[in-house]
């Protein structure tokens, strides 16, 4: 057996790495799968970087940022695979949702962010505090994906709200102390609010853009290229947890594996209340778990927007090449599995889910919008990069 050392956090999509594990199948590939539970992201990041794991769940924007040189401890990390898309959600405190003229569904962000915008405003008037926000970490879809929503609502994520950031397992207990007014957090955080009385859905990632990147499996480079056949088997163990995984008739015992000690330390109910909750966390349709550059360039468009680092071609490279979309399809096309030819593609023109190519029926992309109708095309970088910094202006 050969031995691969993994970190996570206690989330729901860290379900391929767990279900891989306890249901065998990576075992099933010569793999012994060592996991570590850890309590934050800065926890994984360090210890990644100081090489105490080969691999790890991890936040998706969070290669780039090593590899762009963002973190205290910079050491090259490659994401050769997704761990599925969706499961985020934007939690508010039940005083907050009170205030707030709230919309029928939570499919509508534009409402919901044109309800917050109001309220806002009307606490300037009145000489009141900015409201305060928890996310999980300054390099992760939630930071970027709740400012690109609460901007394109008119609200500006740097002046008119405070963010602070919290591990993920901490955010139902800041809200209930009223500590923060909401968040943006994995499930099953949001749920477990929702169950507990304290906090009331506002918005979900699925609505602010479809089918969007969560985790991925982030590997140390130097890691990937010493054991290339390794990770080969631990793609192919993982790819087939994923399917396990998004079969609906076994997210029950998923549940129950999850509620263990070890890794979700919550019950079986609330686990499957989250897994079939509307955060719509996916680990395998719609080619989840394909690590697409363009996931990785639009990471990249927001650290630019947000000033976290400086647009040269290189970062942007740096950015793109992140991603491994190559060695994905090098490990699993042989098997058989339906994996897309490109790396890139164009997010948010797919409306409707769309099936590519004549020989593979199975691969359906999309529905992959953004919620205020706009389009990110990683060839037209420079013009997208040049329109949001206008816009944040």
């Amino acid at each position: 057996m050969k031995l691969v050392t993994a970190s996570f956090l206690p989330l729901l999509d860290a379900s391929i790495l767990i279900a891989a594990r306890e249901k065998g199948f990576a075992e099933g590939e010569g793999i012994d799968l060592r996991l570590s539970r850890e309590v934050s992201w800065a926890n994984v990041r360090d210890r990644m970087a100081i090489g105490h794991f080969d691999v790890a769940h991890m936040l998706a924007p969070m290669p780039l940022a090593s590899n762009l040189g963002l973190t205290p401890i910079s050491e090259r990390i490659i994401a050769p695979m997704a761990l599925g898309s969706g499961g985020n959600a934007v939690t508010v405190s039940k005083a907050l949702s009170e205030a707030l003229d709230l919309p029928v569904s939570l499919d509508d962000p534009a409402e919901a962010g044109r309800s917050l915008r109001r309220l806002i405003a009307a606490r300037q008037s009145n000489g009141d505090a900015p409201l305060r926000f928890g996310v999980v970490h300054p390099h992760s879809s939630h930071f970027f994906e709740l400012r690109y929503w609460l901007a394109a609502c008119g609200i500006d994520p740097e002046t008119e709200i405070d963010t602070i950031v919290l591990p993920p397992p901490y955010m139902a207990d800041a809200l209930k102390r009223g500590t923060i007014d909401g968040y943006c957090v994995g499930e099953p955080y949001n749920t477990a609010a929702l169950e507990a009385g304290d906090g009331v859905l506002l918005t979900t990632k699925n609505a602010i853009w479809r089918n969007s990147p969560e985790k991925v499996l982030g590997v140390r480079e130097d890691w990937a290229d010493d054991n290339p056949e390794m990770l080969g088997d631990l793609l192919r163990a993982l790819y087939r947890s994923a399917e396990w995984c998004g079969t609906v008739a076994n997210r029950r015992e998923l549940a129950t594996i999850l509620s263990s000690g070890q890794y979700l330390n919550a019950s079986a109910e609330l686990l499957e209340a989250a897994l079939a909750g509307p955060a719509g966390f996916e680990p395998f349709a719609h080619v989840a778990t394909y690590p697409w550059q363009s996931h990785a360039l639009w990471f990249y468009s927001q650290m630019v927007r947000w000033g976290q680092v400086e647009h040269t071609v290189e970062h942007a490279s740096t950015a793109s090449r992140s991603f491994r979309p190559d060695i994905y399809r090098d490990v699993l096309a042989p098997t058989g599995a339906p994996v897309p030819s490109a790396n890139a593609k164009v997010e948010g023109a797919l409306l409707e889910p769309t099936p590519v190519g004549a020989g593979q029926a199975r691969l359906i992309l999309g529905p992959d919008g953004f919620f205020d109708g706009r389009i990110f095309d990683p060839e037209a970088l420079d013009r997208y990069i040049s329109e949001q910094r206008r816009a944040r202006n």
